[in-house]
């Protein structure tokens, strides 16, 4: 589906970009990647990666624009929405600007592509926006709906929206194991709770399911992809086996577990071997055969949160896996 053809990212300098960027071109050889996002010098240093490469392209732009949107747009197949205000601690005490970016982005992108054409949207979402806490998650679970609602909204135009939701990524740049790895010579690491729990999937796990989704979705799904779980002191044993901890507490807005699927969407979840999809609510699609493509409905009573995974990752695995990343964690 992606070979040949044209596909813009937006966020693009930010971790995922890093890592689905070179995947997809080497897997699909697109005609042509264009990466949208605000941060001159992000977008000066990733293009160094890929020298005269004509296939990949750098377009300065914010989602905030929304004519900035439409002319990135112009030929363009598909669209991954990596940007966002994400810093649950920054998004709490910059409220406006959090509601302009992932909120009034999200509008101008639903309206930019179905203005231009664009066949398929694949929205990044997180586990924050289930049952959200804190504005970051409150703004995600707009966007989400946003995009959901926008293949109804987007009356008999072709463009298609999806979601893709999961948790905590391992190594990207801000997450929890690349600050207790720059903390880890001092002998001591804070701890927010001993009972806290995190999902851990690779970049590469969240680059696949962005796949899938183009391959698999009718409009408006949202892909949960099955991940382990670990406790936050695991995860501090496998970073530094030695170290002490500090308890610090919770910080505002954070969450004691990651969930990503709730009770109330139970109702409209349905099982596949390596992933969850939650269909839409709205016009009875959660019924429809075509978009649950031979999923087994959960219980009920079904919830998908770190603390009561069937899935746990072993503090040797995350090791194995810390020593063979160490080069690039945090790096992107």
């Amino acid at each position: 589906m992606l070979t040949n053809s044209s596909i813009l990212i937006t966020g693009g300098t930010g971790s995922f970009g890093h890592t689905f960027v070179p995947l997809t071109l080497a897997k699909y050889n697109p005609r042509r990647l264009v990466i949208y996002s605000r941060d001159e010098m992000k977008q000066w240093e990733m293009a160094k990666l890929y020298g005269n490469d004509p296939r990949v392209r750098f377009f300065i732009g914010d989602v905030r624009d929304k004519d900035r949107l439409a002319r990135a747009l112009t030929g363009i197949d598909y669209v991954v929405h990596a940007a966002a205000t994400k810093i649950v601690p920054t998004a709490e005490y910059n409220p406006f600007e959090c509601v302009k970016t992932n909120v009034f982005g999200a509008m101008n992108l639903i309206d930019a592509c179905i203005d231009h054409g664009v066949k398929r949207v694949v929205a990044l979402s997180t586990d924050k926006a289930s049952s959200p806490v804190n504005l970051y998650g409150a703004t995600k679970l707009t966007s989400d709906k946003l995009f959901i609602a926008g293949n109804s909204y987007s009356g008999g135009a072709d463009t298609r929206f999806s979601v893709v939701r999961y948790g905590n990524v391992m190594g990207s740049r801000g997450s929890v194991i690349p600050f207790f790895l720059s903390r880890a010579d001092q002998g001591v690491l804070p701890i927010t709770d001993e009972r806290m729990t995190r999902f851990m999937i690779t970049l590469e796990e969240g680059v696949d399911l962005v796949w899938h989704a183009f391959e698999d979705m009718v409009g408006g799904e949202i892909y949960v992809k099955k991940i382990p779980s670990m406790t936050l002191l695991d995860i501090a044993r496998a970073v530094a086996p030695n170290a002490s901890h500090d308890i610090v507490g919770i910080r505002p807005g954070e969450k004691l577990h990651e969930q990503m699927i709730s009770f109330e969407d139970a109702k409209h979840t349905y099982e596949y071997d390596d992933h969850y999809k939650i269909l839409p609510a709205i016009n009875d699609w959660s019924h429809d055969p075509e978009r649950i493509n031979g999923g087994k409905p959960v219980a009920l009573d079904f919830t998908y949160c770190s603390d009561n995974n069937t899935e746990w990752m072993s503090i040797d695995k995350l090791q194995a896996w810390i020593h063979e990343n160490r080069a690039h964690i945090g790096k992107i």
